[in-house]
């Protein structure tokens, strides 16, 4: 359902920034401002200012922008609307439904979380009474601490067929309610509905907002289901919920760090142990609206799924299915528990050390992908290796954000190359420690660093216009050196030449006078550009520089500018280049702007900060698309 815009006006002006910002980050009043240390990044010295009469925050540290219902958004894990639907509440104002029935619908779904919290504190209670005792026993046997047992408000179902269903019946619920809920079995013949779950010790799901929307009931009998899980309903669909997500949120985002497991006692397991960041999916495949919900709390979860053969099948669907959903800055990485072990059994065994061990080693998605295709193959021939730079490439197309794109493609050719070197390459390879089974160095081991968020660096390929250490200068002078060697290049790359910013006044002369040939119809040739320059009196400096540009020193350096290249690889690599040349400028002067915006907060400012911010992403997407293609 879209939410007016009024409605969302409204709201913005009825939220006290400050104050919403203030229940997170200490702020201190400075002029017009508030500033505090940002929440978003670790940092010693505050760099994070919010604008009240503006109506948003600021960090000069990570660019992190917004208002109100951004920052409920980034610090709290929700959704647009969950968001929205908290600053409402909070604000006295009603989230407006746009027809009767979603209206009806609401207040269905309202009365329905009644109806789930009536249950889970009926089940709460069973557990405590006198039909509780062989629960109590299985949960004591698990080495589950009684205050373990509140926190996570487990429960049991007894064994009576519609015990529940009588029980709350004589409340005064109705059996349409408890059947629409998943609590009773309706039979399709038309007989007596009776209760879902039956002597099972019951873990509460919750939603987002810690609300009660279904339940996971673990048998304590022969039953034909170990685990039984509610059914869908309109406030519970299991492919979007995440077991423990609302008591994990918190701690994920003060440690940076969420576990995703594979069961309920395993999430219990690791909280008791004092690792009160884990989650778990419900009973399904790691789904893509899950995915991003771990993402909204932290850059890089971590996955742990049981070291056996079916945990590693799961772990190696998950991966495959966070290919397509990667961003900048946000990925996976897995943790491998040793054959036999999940993480319950692991830290009631060997203690919390044990867990936080491997969680330091987890491996990054990138080296568990190339794992995947490694493992088990031989690839001793020219022909088996070809097959597996095939398959790479095919990983590498289900990538559909061109950034992260283009960093796994250079990553996958780079370790090809490592794993492939000619013989002098592998015998280094094999002193200093040689492949293992995998196809990775014995001695490398996992690295803990993370990728900047705020914009990729330029790709370190194809030489001197691109190389990530290639300064402005070296760049510029490739360029015009390119359309010096191929004079046909300025007549399909014109409009660029005109856009294009140099730094050197030298350089900036010769594209002049380039333009000038290009429009007055007279061929550009190399003598022509040095009698240009010899009736302006600048003969020397531009003759030094033009032999230099067109000599062979830059020629060997990059492709571009020798004159034997063919004019369609010269007009894609001399684009490709000022595409990466024109980013750098655009994120100059975004960093002008935001320093700008940091001394005088004017609309203004912030206006022509968006408007920067927004042309950087465009002309990085631009960059990396043209350099894909």
């Amino acid at each position: 359902m879209a939410i007016p815009e009024h409605f969302l006006a409204e709201l913005r002006s009825r939220v006290g920034l400050v104050e919403l910002v203030g229940r997170r980050v200490k702020l201190t009043r400075r002029g017009r401002e508030h500033t505090g240390l940002c929440p978003f990044h670790n940092e010693k010295t505050p760099s994070f200012t919010v604008n009240e009469d503006k109506g948003f925050y600021h960090c000069f540290g990570c660019s992190a922008h917004g208002g109100a219902i951004d920052f409920v958004i980034n610090t709290e894990g929700l959704s647009f609307p969950e968001a929205v639907e908290r600053l409402a509440g909070e604000a006295g104002m009603e989230v407006p439904q746009s027809a009767p029935r979603d209206r009806e619908a609401e207040e269905r779904r309202k009365n329905l979380y009644d109806v789930m919290q009536i249950a889970a504190d009926w089940f709460e209670g069973q557990l405590a009474g006198l039909a509780g005792d062989g629960a109590r026993q299985y949960i004591e046997g698990r080495g589950l601490e009684a205050a373990t047992v509140k926190r996570f408000h487990l429960g049991y179902a007894p064994v009576r067929r519609d015990l529940m269903k009588q029980t709350l019946l004589a409340r005064g619920l109705e059996e349409a309610q408890l059947i629409e809920a998943g609590l009773l079995i309706a039979p399709e013949d038309g007989g007596d509905s009776y209760d879902r779950f039956r002597n099972r010790l019951m873990f509460p799901i919750t939603d987002a907002r810690d609300r009660v929307v279904a339940f996971g009931g673990r048998a304590l009998g022969e039953q034909r289901a170990k685990y039984l899980n509610s059914p869908e309903t309109p406030i519970f669909h299991k492919g979007d919920l995440l077991y423990n997500l609302a008591n994990a949120r918190q701690p994920a985002r003060d440690d940076d760090t969420l576990v995703v497991v594979e069961g309920y006692m395993d999430v219990i397991a690791l909280d008791q142990a004092g690792l009160p960041f884990a989650v778990a999916p419900l009973g399904t495949a790691l789904t893509e609206n899950q995915m991003a919900g771990l993402w909204r709390l932290v850059a890089e979860p971590a996955l742990c799924f049981d070291g056996d053969a079916a945990g590693q099948r799961a772990a190696h669907r998950a991966a495959e299915r966070a290919l397509p959903l990667l961003q900048p800055g946000h990925s996976l990485k897995f943790i491998a528990l040793p054959a036999g072990e999940d993480p319950d059994s692991l830290v009631r065994a060997k203690g919390t050390a044990a867990f936080t061990d491997l969680l330091a080693a987890a491996v990054p998605l990138s080296e568990t992908l190339w794992r995947m295709q490694v493992e088990g193959k031989n690839l001793e021939t020219p022909e088996q290796r070809a097959g597996l730079r095939k398959d790479l490439r095919a990983v590498v197309g289900e990538i559909a954000d061109g950034t992260v794109r283009t960093y796994y493609g250079d990553h996958f050719k780079d370790r090809l190359e490592k794993a492939f070197a000619p013989s002098q390459g592998r015998r280094q390879s094999r002193a200093e420690g040689g492949f293992n089974r995998a196809g990775y160095n014995r001695n490398w081991r996992p690295g803990s660093g993370r990728r900047p968020l705020y914009a990729p660096p330029i790709p370190a390929h194809r030489g001197l216009g691109q190389g990530r250490d290639a300064d402005t200068s070296s760049r510029e002078r490739l360029l015009i050196a390119a359309l010096l060697n191929h004079p046909d290049l300025i007549h399909e790359v014109f409009e660029e030449v005109g856009e294009l910013r140099l730094s050197s006044p030298a350089l900036d002369n010769i594209r002049t006078v380039i333009i000038e040939k290009a429009t007055s119809g007279v061929p550009l040739d190399l003598e022509g550009l040095r009698n240009n320059f010899l009736s302006g009196g600048m003969a020397d400096a531009a003759t030094r520089l033009i032999a230099e540009l067109t000599g062979p020193g830059i020629a060997h350096l990059d492709p571009l500018a020798r004159p034997d290249t063919t004019l369609a690889r010269a007009i894609k690599d001399w684009t490709s280049v000022f595409r990466w040349h024109r980013l750098e400028d655009l994120r100059r002067d975004l960093k002008a702007a935001e320093d700008d915006l940091g001394r005088d907060m004017t609309d203004e400012k912030q206006t022509r900060f968006l408007a920067l911010k927004e042309a950087v992403d465009v002309a990085t997407a631009e960059a990396v698309g043209f350099d894909d293609t």
